[in-house]
């Protein structure tokens, strides 16, 4: 048998350092009875987008990222090397038909979810369209959900133009029943990028719009911490959705729709952070990403410290 001095056949030559416990070295494929902390699950769907979106490709690019952090918060002095990750995989999507794709994603997350082997899920699209089977699963599961959704747009556009698109998940879920516009909060709603037809139709379900100007004004931490102790009195879970699009294109450029004046990553940052921390936060889903589209895969990256300020509280 041959012996290599430098060679490793199979083995990418990654410069390994002793005291250090990257991100990626945490997650373990899942198995019929492992149980862990957190479980991921890629729901790499993007054909309903409304822009041309390569967002399908999202959820291998995020896991990626992952390999460039380690497990050790020197703000908080702790180290989560102890944290253990359960990847359930990607979602084997339909090639042409999008309903049945919808389809698989909603029997995916909740045959994840069944399996009752972590505390709380992260999910990866994809375009925003996968939040509409994924919440789905989730408010049958658990009951009542409240939805805290970051995002430049109100994404409630009518059916009748396309069926549902990455443009519909929220009225689908307001309309199919399975959420209460007064227990959907949408943060970060951005100027000139919603028609004023989806702004009424907002404002007239009851849906808690914080527009910007809002955050700019209130801070988006205490916008938050009191949004979620208003939904805590209310709902039996409560489930993020972070739209990508709802930070600025300087922090986000991978976004199938950019625009300026949105979050900074830190503004997005903190404010993962404060939800996360809550007892009734089961899930969280980032979506919005085209990797064709990224820079130095820096939204990807953003999108990998999401997942950090998610997990490690």
């Amino acid at each position: 048998m041959s012996k290599f001095s430098y060679l490793q056949p199979g083995k990418a030559p990654v410069f390994k350092d002793k005291y250090v416990t990257k991100v990626n070295e945490c997650i373990t494929p899942f198995q019929e009875g492992l149980t862990g902390d957190i479980g991921i699950i890629g729901l790499p769907a993007s054909k309903s987008s409304i822009s041309p979106s390569l967002a399908a490709d999202a959820p291998k690019t995020i896991r990626a990222a992952l390999a460039s952090y380690s497990t050790f918060s020197g703000e908080r002095n702790c180290d989560y090397d102890d944290v253990r990750i359960l990847d359930f995989g990607d979602v084997e999507t339909h090639p042409t038909n999008l309903e049945e794709t919808t389809e698989r994603l909603y029997i995916s997350v909740k045959e994840m979810v069944h399996t009752n082997s972590c505390q709380r899920y992260i999910l990866l699209g994809g375009d925003h369209g996968v939040s509409f089977p994924s919440i789905r699963a989730f408010q049958e599961m658990f009951g009542r959900v409240g939805i805290i959704q970051w995002d430049a747009h109100h994404d409630v556009r009518n059916l009748e133009d396309g069926g549902r698109t990455n443009g519909t998940p929220f009225r689908s879920l307001l309309e199919g029943g399975f959420v209460k516009a007064d227990d959907l909060v949408q943060i970060g709603i951005r100027d000139f990028s919603n028609a004023k037809y989806y702004h009424n139709y907002a404002n007239e379900k009851g849906i808690v719009v914080y527009t910007m100007d809002d955050v700019e004004q209130q801070g988006i931490v205490p916008i938050i911490q009191n949004e979620l102790n208003r939904l805590a009195n209310q709902v039996d879970f409560i489930y993020l959705s972070v739209d990508m699009d709802v930070v600025d294109q300087a922090f986000a450029p991978g976004c199938p729709a950019i625009g300026p004046g949105g979050l900074t990553s830190r503004e997005l940052l903190s404010s993962i952070t404060a939800a996360a921390t809550h007892p009734k936060v089961k899930a969280m889903d980032i979506v919005e990403i085209d990797p064709s589209k990224d820079v130095r895969d820096i939204t990807s990256r953003l999108a990998a410290h999401a997942m950090l300020r998610f997990m490690y509280i």
